[in-house]
């Protein structure tokens, strides 16, 4: 089969290897979608500390399982299935609290699994205990299956701002996690849904899906707009989908009285600190929280939503590559072109 394999920043090989060998207690799947993601192009450039060895990335991922272990119940052969990628120790606070993604001992496919962006996967034992495998409903394609991971981090963070009917809803970037926003904020009831980039290309795309308005902030001043399509008040929700320092300063500015603001994009290494006027939190009151990645429920009732079709995410897959282009993929994915990219590695 082949396999790429991440050997360190800017160097990923295909390669002819085995099928991975799987125990009584584990899964082989046969992936047939694996999409890349932002934290994908962030170990691809940078590295990322728990990769100490050549490994498989790719933790948005679909497929079939082609061989079950002799002591596994729950699924056969042939079913299709999907993965929520964080598998947490299962017995610190965080896992018993059921925040598996927060768990410090975590591990996960595409960092200390391998991952998606390979032909055969195995699936560990600790990953069909603790949850993390989904069966994948029947009215969902591989790819929408392979979207619901970024989707739910999505979800995790509407949970925690609990967008409502009335609200105007801010989202700076306006890639594939802005748009998963954007889907998941429109589905909550929010009354206006404000989208901001520097890539008019992306705003475009945006338009499609839902966005109520477009913020070009690369020729148009963000703070201005938002104050003019509030009638003064300022953004009820604002979510930084992006890791600029300054966007999350910019935040605090144009989010109104009893504002809600998510800093959902977390900083790259040297830039994590960054200066806030603590005054805009203290006057206008305002709830500042972070959300990372998603817990296995809400993984599950990302899975639902998705299946239910009131959010389409298919629209957000619109480039694909073969196993053995997936270097041109991550160019292409680091471009900013598009929206969602992804490898068709079952050739479908």
């Amino acid at each position: 089969m082949k396999a790429s394999f991440f050997y360190g920043p800017q160097d990923i090989q295909v390669e002819e290897v085995d099928k991975p060998v799987i125990n009584e207690n584990e899964l082989l799947i046969k992936v047939h979608i694996g999409s890349i993601c932002g934290t994908d192009l962030r170990i691809f450039k940078f590295g990322h500390f728990k990769i100490d060895q050549k490994r498989v990335l790719g933790h948005e991922l679909a497929g079939e399982v082609v061989e079950v272990g002799e002591n596994i119940n729950g699924f056969s052969l042939g079913d299709r299935i999907s993965v929520a990628p964080n598998v947490g120790c299962g017995h610190c606070r965080m896992c018993q609290k059921g925040y598996n993604q927060l768990c410090s001992e975590y591990e996960a496919f595409g960092i200390s699994y391998d991952g998606g962006f390979q032909e055969y996967m195995r699936i560990p034992q600790t990953a069909i205990e603790r949850g993390n495998v989904f069966k994948v409903p029947a009215n969902l394609s591989y790819v929408e299956a392979a979207l619901v991971e970024p989707f739910s981090c999505t979800y995790n963070s509407y949970k925690a701002l609990n967008t409502k009917p009335g609200d105007t809803v801010v989202i700076i970037g306006a890639g594939p996690i802005g748009a998963c926003h954007v889907l998941i904020n429109k589905l909550a009831g929010a009354t206006k849904i404000i989208v901001a980039d520097v890539a008019a290309s992306r705003l475009t795309e945006m338009k499609k899906i839902g966005a109520d308005v477009t913020v070009l902030s690369s020729e148009e001043d963000l703070n201005t707009r938002v104050l003019e399509e509030t009638d003064g008040a300022g953004a009820d929700v604002v979510i930084t989908a992006c890791s600029v320092p300054a966007v999350q300063q910019q935040a605090l500015e144009i989010a109104a009285v009893h504002g809600r603001v998510n800093f959902f994009g977390g900083m790259p290494k040297g830039k994590e600190f960054v200066t806030l006027n603590t005054n805009l939190l203290h006057y206008k009151e305002l709830i500042v929280l972070g959300t990372t990645g998603s817990s296995i429920e809400n993984y599950r009732e990302s899975l639902d939503i998705v299946a239910s079709k009131k959010v389409d995410l298919l629209q957000l897959a619109t480039h694909s590559f073969s196993l053995e282009q997936i270097n041109d993929a991550f160019a292409f994915a680091q471009s900013g072109e598009g929206m969602k990219t992804y490898l068709n590695i079952a050739g479908e």
